[in-house]
């Protein structure tokens, strides 16, 4: 896996996140994944920067890996629980 892939630009819809890659793909991943995002407002959602390993959303204390997506990792800090 690349691990060197990243994040160009992140948008919402009412039930997906979808992630640009600088390599041409996009991924779409259930909100449900990650509930601090899931219970975010748009503006907050909006409100993330890129780094080289991923995507952080600093006022939702959100970070999320791009490797971890690409694996299909989801919320790794409560296992077991989904949005509430």
């Amino acid at each position: 896996m690349d691990t060197l892939t990243r994040a160009t630009t992140v948008r919402f819809d009412d039930a997906q996140m979808w992630v640009e890659l600088e390599d041409g793909r996009t991924l779409g991943v259930p909100l449900v994944w990650f509930p601090r995002l899931l219970r975010g407002t748009p503006n907050q959602r909006k409100n993330y920067f890129i780094s080289p390993s991923g995507i952080h959303w600093d006022e939702l204390d959100e970070d999320i890996s791009i490797a971890g997506l690409l694996t299909g990792r989801r919320d790794m800090t409560r296992p077991g629980k989904l949005a509430a």
